[in-house]
């Protein structure tokens, strides 16, 4: 099924129940006309990260089920599947064959090693270079490969030790691509997201993050192995105008500034910041509160003043339900600065009233709605599963099973989302062509209307005390 102007779910394989089978019943016994989509977070085997570190991508993890569960829902609504275009697993067979056989292996250059990368240098960077690197560790990428040989070489690691980047500039790797991208769309994907891809394509003395032309020849590759009838959206949290830049090249792009530029309207009583990002931002883009990992800072550079960003990420933490500074440092695994961990409903302060109205205007606004299954359940923060796991990532992550997914539907707060969701699903004065006029005015007054030809829906709203009113023709 290709992709529909209908709201997308956002969920792992096990998270609305046990498995891909639950999850369908699940889709057809709650939410059949409020899901038009549903990205399937990495279903693939994978050896860390909660499926970001895959082993290969061509079997579903028999834990969740089989390629017909992932067609069986395929069928019904269109699907999105994640690629990790940076990296692999240090478990797949590729770099376990390239631990064996080293030069000889048919992966010898699947893999970017120190050796060839930094050549001029000797073979490892120097301090400048490091600095340069838009890393996500205070020192240069890399883990050491220990050969069958006994011999040892650094090879780049952006992010987890189980995560091995790949050299997209390798013949072996672009097969590799060609492969995976095809079997997925066999597979009824019609969106084939590429996972951390802007950090993909590297180059001595750059940054090695969203490097030109490098990242847009590869997006524009990796498109045309699909042709036209899948899409490929890539992920990328950083400044707004790398996705505007993406945007102008004529992809689709995630719109990752209305998080937190909804809560700081929630939290100040002043649109004024929230409006003029949606008078800017694509027509053509998934819209987001909430996604498998924290709410994006970084994301909002420019689009709020600085001491706006940091007396929004000040209110998460005061006004916020159990969200505590400490859950996004090293003591929960997490020393990733640009993102705040919770659920966007404790955020809220688990007010229903202050939520529902935020999902108003994300489905207001341009583009096509993302909705994280935490997020559609209106979930609180799960500080259970968080202890358990000292992970922060895990406070928005929660497993509910079947009976417990039927005792949420009936709060008032969710049947309110559902009632909204369906209404964004069938009127047409949600076309995504269509026309959007945003006003702001005194004490927290804030409407959005959306028109196509004669067809028209308002939402009229107070930013101050969470009230608000839909009217549609």
């Amino acid at each position: 099924m290709k992709v529909n102007n209908k709201i997308m779910l956002i969920t792992y394989a096990d998270s609305l129940g046990k498995n891909l089978a639950d999850l369908d019943h699940v889709l057809d016994t709650y939410f059949k006309d409020a899901i038009g989509g549903v990205h399937i977070l990495p279903f693939f085997p994978s050896s860390a990260d909660r499926g970001f570190a895959p082993m290969r991508y061509d079997i579903v993890d028999p834990a969740f089920g089989t390629w017909d569960d992932v067609r069986r829902i395929g069928e019904k609504r269109y699907l999105m599947f994640d690629f990790m275009i940076n990296h692999i697993s240090r478990q797949s067979p590729y770099f376990q064959d390239f631990l064996a056989k080293k030069d000889n292996s048919e992966f010898a250059d699947f893999f970017i090693r120190y050796k060839d990368f930094w050549a001029a240098e000797g073979g490892f960077p120097t301090p400048e270079q490091v600095d340069a690197i838009y890393k996500r560790k205070p020192r240069a990428p890399y883990v050491e490969a220990q050969f069958a040989d006994g011999t040892t070489e650094k090879v780049w690691c952006t992010f987890g030790e189980e995560q091995i980047d790949i050299n997209v500039k390798s013949a072996r790797a672009q097969q590799f691509f060609k492969e995976t991208l095809t079997n997925m769309a066999a597979n009824n994907a019609a969106i084939i997201r590429l996972d951390a891809f802007a950090y993909a394509c590297k180059r001595a003395g750059g940054s090695c993050f969203f490097e030109q032309p490098d990242t847009s020849d590869l997006l524009n590759a990796m498109q045309d192995v699909l042709g036209k009838d899948v899409m490929v959206l890539p992920e990328i949290h950083e400044h707004y105008t790398m996705q505007m830049k993406v945007s102008q090249m004529g992809y689709w792009v995630y719109d990752f500034a209305l998080p937190v530029l909804t809560l700081h309207a929630l939290y100040s009583g002043d649109g004024q910041y929230l409006k003029r990002w949606l008078e800017m931002s694509p027509k053509h883009q998934f819209t987001t509160l909430d996604t498998h990992d924290g709410l994006g800072i970084v994301d909002v550079k420019d689009l709020l003043p600085d001491d706006q960003v940091d007396w929004t990420k000040e209110k998460m933490f005061s006004e916020g339900a159990n969200v505590k500074k400490i859950y996004n440092t090293e003591a929960y695994n997490n020393l990733d600065i640009y993102q705040v961990n919770t659920t966007y409903y404790s955020a809220l302060g688990n007010d229903d009233k202050a939520y529902d109205l935020a999902r108003a205007i994300q489905f207001f606004a341009p583009g096509v709605p993302m909705v994280y299954y935490v997020g559609l359940l209106a979930g609180a923060n799960d500080l259970k599963l968080l202890e358990a796991t000292k992970e922060g990532r895990n406070i928005n992550r929660h497993y509910y099973s079947l009976d417990e997914i039927a005792t949420e539907v009936e709060r008032p707060v969710v049947q309110e989302l559902v009632s909204m969701m369906e209404l964004r699903n069938a009127h047409p004065a949600f076309d995504i062509e269509g026309n959007m006029e945003v006003t702001c005015g005194e004490g927290g007054a804030f409407t959005i209307r959306r028109t196509a030809g004669d067809a028209w829906a308002q939402l009229d709203a107070n930013l101050a005390t969470h009230d608000y009113t839909i009217t549609h023709s």
